[in-house]
């Protein structure tokens, strides 16, 4: 499988994938201009294709920046990874196979993972992938 981004023809697949309570997501936040992001893409792909158990994500800051929201991205790669919509994981990165491989195993196989102290934006990022709208509604609230 590749890796879903926003279009409209991955939102099925990313409704699909948040309704899994146990389904591991990977989000990576990348922008187009960054050079280690555009050499990195093809080892997420690459690690997306092999792993039918877990749903990958691909957001470009920027591009996505509705669904990126308030999440404060300081470097790149950075992930956030979910069981369902619980947040496991929220940091950046070494852009390395094997070590992004490591984390995504490590986090799948301990079922009591859960990011005890995540920050609402990421907590809020399964309802955004979903409904941008929604998103950007819930921080307008918060104003």
């Amino acid at each position: 499988m590749r890796a879903l981004t926003m279009s409209n023809a991955d939102q099925v697949a990313l409704a699909d994938a948040f309704a899994g309570p146990a389904r591991i997501i990977v989000v990576a936040f990348c922008a187009a201009w960054c050079d280690t992001c555009n050499e990195f893409k093809t080892i997420y792909e690459s690690i997306a294709a092999r792993r039918s158990d877990a749903t990958f994500v691909w957001l470009d800051i920027e591009d996505d920046e509705e669904c990126v929201g308030d999440i404060d991205v300081e470097n790149f790669p950075t992930l956030a990874i979910f069981r369902g919509t619980d947040p496991l994981h929220f940091g950046v990165s070494v852009p390395n196979e094997t070590t992004i491989v490591r984390l995504i195993d490590a986090l799948a196989s301990d079922g009591s993972s859960r990011l005890a102290n995540s920050v609402d934006a990421v907590r809020r990022l399964p309802s955004r992938l979903l409904d941008p709208a929604r998103g950007e509604t819930a921080r307008s609230a918060e104003r």
